[in-house]
């Protein structure tokens, strides 16, 4: 992917040169002093970057339709992921499948923060297992239990 990257002050300061660098690039990418950056694209960019990865999921969706494309989704995964080596064979497979079923939910929802909070998820798993020590540390009962987390403390914790 070609981006520029600019201040937020540039494209409000001089607007009409810092959207011409659209022309040599697909998208520009705004700093922003203490917030997230922006990126601007063009509206047909966008709507072709949506209809590429619709066609990319709806395949990965109609490949796991049979074994020789699950399979297939299987034997890729390591190159893909290669974190998802240290998942147990039932987990890498559970894997697939979840993030199978989520690329074909985004393009519906034409959001994809599921598909990128599960990756999130399965790569955290696969970080535990890599590690005997906090493999252990996570799933050794001590025998104690120290109670429910109140939903406010959760609430807190998530922002919702």
């Amino acid at each position: 992917m070609t981006a520029v990257e600019t201040s937020l002050s540039d494209l409000l300061n001089r607007p009409t040169a810092t959207l011409a660098t659209l022309r040599g690039a697909r998208r520009i990418v705004l700093r922003r002093q203490g917030a997230e950056d922006l990126m601007l694209t063009t509206a047909a960019r966008a709507e072709q970057d949506h209809e590429v990865m619709g066609v990319i999921s709806r395949m990965f969706v109609e490949m796991t339709r049979t074994p020789a494309g699950r399979n297939l989704v299987l034997d890729v995964l390591p190159a893909t992921f290669p974190w998802a080596r240290y998942l147990p064979a039932h987990e890498e497979r559970e894997f697939s499948i979840e993030l199978v079923g989520a690329l074909g939910a985004t393009t519906e929802l034409d959001n994809t923060a599921a598909v990128a909070q599960l990756i999130t998820e399965w790569r955290d798993t696969a970080e535990v297992h890599a590690d005997p020590e906090l493999y252990a540390a996570l799933t050794t009962d001590s025998g104690e239990d120290f109670g429910s987390v109140p939903l406010s403390e959760l609430r807190n914790r998530t922002g919702h």
